[in-house]
């Protein structure tokens, strides 16, 4: 499995932050832009903690492994790569949803203000932002928790 590179989750995260802010201008021409909604940063919230619990227990699982604790739980395989397959998933969707509320919230910011409504949408954007990097953050430091030794050395070899 191929470790997440945060050049292609920024690349991810700019090119939905641009079409999504064409995208609402465009949209805005037209008609009435939709709003942000309030359960997007709550719910990014939620599974950057949950990405964050994920790795921290798994790696004092592993640490008490390391140094042998009588009565230390070994970590299951499949459910490590299921953990680091979650991870994965989840940071490429924050870093799309991220980018495209970053998008919508650059527009709101130059545009509008003084409408309270669009003010608010505005900062229902920036959470979103904030709670999809930290939903990113989470997602690389369960998959460095659950990194493997040899990786390290199929990084350096050279191709």
């Amino acid at each position: 499995m191929k470790q997440l590179r945060p050049a292609v989750l920024a690349g991810i995260f700019a090119v939905a932050g641009v079409l999504s802010w064409a995208g609402a201008r465009l949209w805005n021409a037209y008609g009435t832009l939709p709003g942000v909604p309030l359960a997007a940063p709550v719910v990014l919230a939620v599974i950057a903690a949950v990405l964050c619990a994920t790795a921290l227990s798994l790696r004092g699982r592993l640490k008490a492994q390391r140094e042998r604790r009588p009565g230390a739980k070994g970590v299951d395989p499949l459910m490590a790569a299921r953990a680091v397959v979650f991870g994965q998933a989840s940071a490429l969707v924050a870093a799309l949803v991220a980018g495209m509320y970053g998008g919508v919230g650059v527009f709101l910011l130059a545009n509008g203000l003084d409408v309270p409504a669009r003010r608010e949408q505005a900062y229902y954007a920036g959470f979103s932002v904030l709670a999809g990097v930290a939903v990113v953050v989470a997602a690389l430091f369960l998959e460095h928790v659950l990194r493997l030794p040899d990786d390290e050395d199929d990084a350096t070899a050279p191709a």
